[in-house]
């Protein structure tokens, strides 16, 4: 196995549906403009209420991508 070097970015995903599509969308997003994520960690996670209801969820996740040689 080769040895490589990570660089870690902090980024939040929000849905209206799940934190897991908040996980997906923020890593789907990402992707677009960031090559070579390995991993992600999620750090933290809330959500916004109205009405006595939740409105949406928001994901903090840590992700790690290889730098390149």
């Amino acid at each position: 196995m080769a040895n490589h070097v990570y660089k870690m970015v902090e980024i939040v995903g929000t849905s209206t549906t799940s934190t897991d599509d908040a996980v997906r969308n923020a890593i789907e997003t990402a992707a677009k403009t960031i090559r070579r994520i390995d991993w992600f960690e999620v750090c933290e996670t809330r959500g916004h209420v109205l009405d006595g209801k939740v409105d949406h969820f928001q994901v903090t996740l840590k992700l790690g991508f290889r730098i390149e040689d």
